[in-house]
């Protein structure tokens, strides 16, 4: 039997660990306005930058102060965005456009335009080959291009509709592929896809996160899932437990946490560094903010949301429409400790 004193001492210690763990919130929104969709975002940490793509646009964000710095246009549907090493180079994925952008990063203007598969989506720089990849939704392929000669050097076969890519950092490019609950591996050195691997109990898997370190990819799925597995071996090492319709993940390996953004309003905060993979937070965000990026320098979360009237009437083709974004309500909400 617990005497008095051990009985308060456990309650502290319980509330002081859960004060400890549930440390986020939402501790701003920045005002973007405009009209159109959005897709993925991307900070550039050392930069104090954020990237975000919006309709035919990608706004740049001061991620110091929240204001705009200026934007990227004359595109048709942005979707990604991805940074060379070099501080002055960018690449954007056009989906309607059916090309890979090149801009410079200190003026903003586009510098070349590079056809690609069908409906570029995610897009990622791979260093050892100094390679972009830009991963083509409805092609089913990913189109590799030449980082200095802006060349496509080789377009590369999918099993399926891919989504979020992630690199190693040494010669390996992995990509979810959303209709067939895989991952795929490919290798940059030869530019051939190597290996696959099932994500049991995953469904419709789309952003992915990597823990170089720790050899790990997390994947967030349909069914309120993010699968976990081992990009060394291609083992799943299990599943957590995160919100409903989710659409991004990252990974910080300062605090081994794994956060993945979900379209009901939340953003799930998820422990890795211990056993199941426990969810030791939920941050209420806005509904409809699916995609973020993460500063690993302040430890900010930044998702795109906007306010929603009426879905328009079902028709044959759109048996299910989308509610209308309200026009001028586009925003970033900045989740912070």
């Amino acid at each position: 039997m617990r005497s008095f004193n051990q009985g308060v001492t456990l309650l502290f210690l319980s509330f002081a660990v859960m004060s400890q763990a549930q440390t986020y919130h939402v501790s701003d929104h920045w005002k973007i306005g405009g009209e159109g969709g959005w897709d993925y975002l991307l900070s550039d940490d050392s930069a104090h930058r954020l990237y975000v793509t919006h309709g035919p646009r990608v706004e740049v964000v001061d991620t110091s102060t929240g204001k705009p710095i200026g934007a990227i246009t004359g595109m048709k549907s942005t979707h990604g965005v991805a940074l060379n090493p070099d501080g002055k180079t960018g690449y954007i994925s056009d989906g309607a456009g059916n090309a890979i952008i090149v801009f410079d990063r200190g003026t903003l203007a586009i510098t070349a335009t590079v056809s690609a598969g069908t409906n570029p989506d995610g897009i990622t720089y791979e260093p050892v080959t100094k390679t972009v990849w830009a991963f083509n939704g409805r092609s089913k392929d990913v189109s590799v291009m030449d980082a200095a000669s802006h060349r496509i050097v080789a377009t590369i076969p999918l099993p399926g509709k891919p989504e979020f890519p992630q690199a190693d950092e040494k010669g390996n490019v992995f990509v979810n592929i959303e209709d067939k609950n895989v991952i795929v591996k490919l290798d940059a050195k030869t530019n051939k896809s190597v290996t696959s691997w099932a994500l049991t109990g995953c469904d419709s898997p789309s952003g992915m996160a990597i823990d170089h370190a720790g050899h790990r990819l997390f994947s967030v799925c349909d069914g309120k899932k993010m699968a976990v597995s081992d990009f060394a071996d291609g083992k799943l090492i299990g599943l957590a437990s995160i919100g409903d319709s989710p659409d991004a993940a990252f990974f910080d390996p300062k605090t081994r946490l794994a956060f993945s953004s979900n379209g009901e309003g939340t953003l799930s905060i998820v422990d890795t560094s211990k056993p199941g993979f426990p969810t030791v937070q939920t941050v209420t965000t806005v509904k409809g903010a699916r995609t973020m990026a993460y500063d690993a320098i302040t430890g900010k979360a930044f998702l795109s949301a906007a306010q929603y009237g009426p879905a328009p009437a079902p028709t044959t083709a759109a048996p299910h429409p989308r509610p209308t974004v309200l026009p001028g309500s586009f925003e970033i909400v900045v989740v912070s400790r």
